[in-house]
């Protein structure tokens, strides 16, 4: 039996982050690459897959404006701390989905913090407007001004563009009155750059201001050529059609005006009724649009000044577009709304338009939400679980793809990870929580608005409706529960589930009751109305808020939790209360039922359970398995360190045969396979797996930064996968569990057991095999082959010993003379050493230094380590180690060894070290011999058999001189 099979090791591999949270924005001329701001940092995102590709981070300011160049070169940040940030994008990157974004220049181009920036079609140019009135024109590769201009107050909008100019005429210019004139024609202002004539002679740049006034300036002259006044409010937009060769402005007062470019007068003032936040025109149409208070792209014709687009309701006031994205050539135009949502419009339908008729509204092709805010609940929804149902705290739930399906569209199968799907609307207050039948096609919402829906869901046919509305109960709803468990094999319930909803629901309040609703004898609904059926039975459940509700394997009973600590066991059918768990110490957050022919659980005093489990999650920071045989806790899981918010049983891996098919042997030996881990979430933002019957964490998984509220698994327990199918048909996620967290993040946990206990195996057979050898090269005395695997196989202790029986073998006094010849010529003593030793890679280098640091800081092995060092430094250029220095070191664990600075310092002060002992052994040598000279008899020196002295006439020379002595045994 092995525990490889327990789920243990899980993987963040995707997550869902907000990509917008209010701001400016910016898309390049693609289409494809988007500029966002997500709180005080920017962020680029892939709008067709959705990846985030990198992100800028901020300065600790608001960010007031930001753009990004048509080509995707270039992205400029500006802040409320006055600074500007201009990045280097690098080409976008298919294979590693990212962009590498460097930081090239920050500057302070305004004295008050910039509101609106625009970049000209060739990316070169980049256009910043101030609070006070200023703007400035930039060089964005080189960083320097070109152009000084002024206007007053607040600059709203900016754009480029390019008219002939031949067309510009000598006294068409409608200026305002003088002292307005005298004060927005001003000159540059010290430039230190000459713009070459002819060059920018047809560029112009026009802004508008908060007093309503249009300028438009003349790169060229330097000067503002005409001041356009018919606004009364903000203007907030600004755009050029080059085929109408009419400058749009849009404001605040509810009217855009078309001003001819050849004239610099109004040609159509056009009241579009509504406060407009944004306008620009199509390409190669006459044709614009415009977005504003209303929620709702709306088509223009400027020569007809009447609206393309069929009338349209106003939206609500959260829906309101605050600004509108279009290049020209792009086939789509998005939308940002003030609900922090991005909507993509098709612009398809205007190919086919004719001037005078009316078309029907935009198609949203595509809807992003930006940032979700807190997750409250979710749910895998679908057929094969390739949706997600959100629950954000809005009144909306949010349908988004998680994998692809061949049970939708293909329009809505377009590979986008986290791409809006739907959005079901209905719910008046915030939904508070969510649950999804066995099938997939069933979901049941329950929100503040004191009322339950149940929804039918067919992606086959983008069909998503609400089946029934129950209302009923006094306060909000915090649980809702639908039947797990699939009906009979071959029932027509279980072969067309979208057509039989769940038998029941089961849904409970603040109000403290509990409500059965029988769905299942529902017909179909009459002119698309939902169905209002009314609770079979009310039950007074708690003493306060019901947190919770679950239906078991059998749907023959179902759970309450409380805020009261209490949980509660009911019979479905009558509605009767048939036990009650009391244990945990203050509220009750979260109850499941343990999953169909879950094994017995042995507690540690030895008894055990054979009639079900049931779980439960409390503030009090415990989990608990409780017996349903006599409603008694069987175990308690501490380990978080806030309130546990949630909790599932995972489900084990599918057997290969049908367990009921199997013997008992066979089922023994698969016993590990039936045996599901519990997942709990909590507020400290960390989610545990648990093994119910070792009563252990098993692992700890941590991605969130706030309180993780939700968990769900694609295959729940009691689903489809249960029943005699092939779970792969039910499951087309390779997620085996997914969080949802107050701090707007979604993550999807990949099991990941499988692959590591596989990678850890092949790592420890390999490790035993290079061990051996290892063995055998030591045993065979091959020190080149033993050496270079030690050092790979990092064994330290094992290296030093090679090293010390090398250098000794060979300093044996029994070595022939052609050995000591041969010694004698090496670096170490030993060739084959040498040849090791200058031959290392530069890991293997790295090691054997970091090892040389150790072994010289102790006298008994510095021996080794400085002949080994002394032939290294021998056998490498100083250039080796100097690139040796830009590197760390990582030492056993993945501790940081420090660089090779620190270990060469290290080396150093022991070296010095052991060579002050070694001069001080050697004067103590000098003393001896003194003191053995002096000594009367040679005490000492081995006995007087062993001297060599003469008698004192023969200590006396021919001179008569007196010779010195020989201590020959010294």
């Amino acid at each position: 039996m092995s525990k490889a099979i327990v789920k243990t090791t899980f993987e963040a591999s995707r997550t869902l982050r907000p990509i917008y949270t209010g701001g400016s924005t910016s898309l390049d001329s693609s289409g494809r690459i988007l500029l966002t701001c997500v709180g005080e940092d920017a962020l680029i995102v892939n709008l067709e897959t959705g990846d985030q590709l990198a992100s800028l981070e901020g300065d600790g300011e608001i960010i007031t404006s930001l753009a990004i160049s048509p080509s995707a070169s270039h992205a400029v940040v500006c802040s409320r701390s006055m600074s500007m940030r201009i990045y280097s994008l690098s080409p976008y990157d298919e294979d590693s989905q990212t962009i590498q974004a460097d930081l090239v220049r920050t500057l302070k181009p305004h004295t008050a913090p910039v509101i609106s920036t625009a970049i000209d079609q060739t990316s070169t140019l980049l256009a910043t407007g101030a609070s006070d009135g200023s703007i400035k024109v930039w060089d964005i590769r080189g960083g320097y001004v070109t152009h000084n201009f002024n206007d007053r107050g607040i600059v709203s909008a900016l754009t480029f563009f390019e008219t002939a100019v031949a067309e510009e005429p000598k006294s068409g210019v409608q200026k305002g009155p003088k002292k307005k004139a005298s004060r927005g024609e001003d000159e540059e202002m010290g430039d230190p750059v000459t713009v070459a004539r002819g060059s920018t002679a047809g560029f112009r740049l026009a802004s508008g201001s908060e007093e309503g006034r249009v300028r438009v300036w003349d790169l060229h002259k330097r000067k503002a050529i005409a001041t356009l006044e018919s606004h009364v409010s903000l203007v907030r937009s600004l755009s050029f059609s080059s085929q109408e060769n009419a400058l749009l402005s849009a404001s605040r007062d509810k009217t855009v005006i078309i001003w001819d470019a050849s004239t610099w007068k109004s040609r159509r003032i056009i009241p579009v009724l509504e406060s407009v936040e944004a306008a620009s025109f199509l390409a190669d149409s006459g044709l614009f649009v415009v977005g504003g208070e209303n929620g709702k792209v709306r088509v223009w014709d400027c020569n007809r000044g009447s609206e393309v687009i069929e009338e349209q309701e106003a939206g609500e006031d959260f829906e309101m577009i605050i600004a509108i994205q279009y290049s020209r050539g792009l086939p789509f135009v998005m939308s940002v709304h003030a609900d922090q949502t991005l909507r993509l419009h098709s612009l398809d339908a205007l190919s086919d338009y004719k001037p005078g008729s009316t078309i029907e509204p935009l198609e949203v092709i595509r809807r992003i939400s930006g940032n979700d805010d807190e997750y409250i609940d979710l749910a895998f929804a679908g057929p094969d679980r390739s949706l997600l149902a959100l629950a954000t705290n809005t009144e909306s739930i949010r349908l988004v793809s998680v994998a692809s399906s061949d049970h939708r569209p293909s329009s809505q199968d377009e590979g986008f990870f986290g791409a809006d799907v739907q959005h079901l609307e209905g719910h008046d207050d915030i939904i508070i929580c969510l649950d999804v039948d066995w099938s997939g096609h069933w979901l049941a919402t329950g929100a503040k608005d004191n009322t339950a829906r149940l929804w039918r869901l067919d992606p086959a046919t983008s069909s998503f409706q609400a089946f029934a509305v129950l209302t009923g109960h006094a306060e909000s709803l915090g649980a809702i529960a639908l039947p797990r468990a699939p009906p009979p094999f071959g029932t027509p319930a279980y072969n067309d589930p979208l057509n039989h909803p769940p038998a029941f629901l089961v849904t409970g309040s603040q109000d403290r009751t509990i409500k059965r609703w029988d769905t299942g004898k529902l017909g179909q609904m009459k002119n698309g109305k939902p169905h209002s059926p009314k609770a079979v039975y009310t039950r007074k459940a708690h003493e306060k808020d019901i947190n919770a509700l679950d239906v078991d394997s059998t749907s023959a009973l179902f759970a309450s939790a409380s805020q009261d600590r209490t949980v509660k066991i009911w019979d479905a059918e009558e509605g009767a209360a048939v036990g009650i768990l009391r244990g945990h110490k203050r509220g009750v957050w979260s109850v499941r039922f343990a999953p169909k022919n879950t094994p017995i659980v042995n507690t540690e005093d030895g008894t055990s359970t054979s009639r079900g489990i049931v779980a439960t999650a409390s503030g009090d920071k415990t989990v608990k398995l409780w017996s349903l045989a006599d409603y008694t806790c069987l175990l308690t899981f501490e380990g978080h360190t806030n309130s546990v918010l949630k909790i599932i049983w995972l489900p084990p891996p599918q057997i290969s045969k049908n367990e009921d098919d199997e013997d008992e042997e066979t089922a023994s030996k698969h016993a590990i396979y039936t045996r599901p881990l519990l997942a709990s979430a909590a507020a400290d933002g960390l989610v545990k797996i648990w093994n119910p019957y070792s009563g252990e964490a098993e692992t700890t998984l941590d991605n969130h930064t706030d309180r993780v509220w939700a968990l769900a698994s694609p295959i729940p327990s009691g689903s489809r996968s249960d029943a005699k199918t092939n779970s792969s048909k039910v499951n087309s996620t390779p997620f085996a569990l997914v969080s949802g967290s107050a701090d707007s993040t979604v993550t999807f946990w990949t099991d990941t057991t499988s692959a590591t206990y596989s990678a850890a195996v092949n790592a420890e057979s390999e490790r035993i095999e290079q061990d051996q050898q290892l063995q055998n090269h030591i045993r065979a005395g091959n020190y080149r082959e033993a050496i270079t695997l030690a050092l790979q196989l990092n064994h330290p202790g094992r290296l030093l010993s090679l090293f010390t029986s090398a250098i000794n073998a060979a300093e044996d006094p029994t070595r022939t003379e052609e050995e000591r010849a041969i010694a004698a010529n090496s670096l170490t003593g030993n060739p084959a050493i040498d040849e090791v030793l200058q031959t290392l890679g530069t890991s293997n280098l790295r090691t054997l230094l970091l090892r040389l640091r150790d072994w010289n800081t102790n006298a008994r092995t510095s021996r080794v380590s400085q002949r080994i060092l002394y032939a290294l430094f021998r056998s490498y250029p100083a250039s080796t180690f100097v690139e040796l220095a830009t590197t760390s070191v990582r030492g056993k664990g993945g501790r940081a060894g420090g660089g090779l600075k620190d270990i060469m310092q290290a080396l150093t002060a022991y070296t010095e070290r052991h060579y002050k002992r070694i001069e001080e052994l050697a004067d103590d040598s000098y003393l001896v011999e003194w003191v053995l000279n002096e000594m009367d008899g040679g005490v000492g020196l081995g006995g007087l058999d062993r001297l060599n002295i003469e008698s004192d006439s023969a200590n006396v020379d021919l001179d008569g001189n007196e010779k010195d002595v020989i201590m020959l045994g010294a």
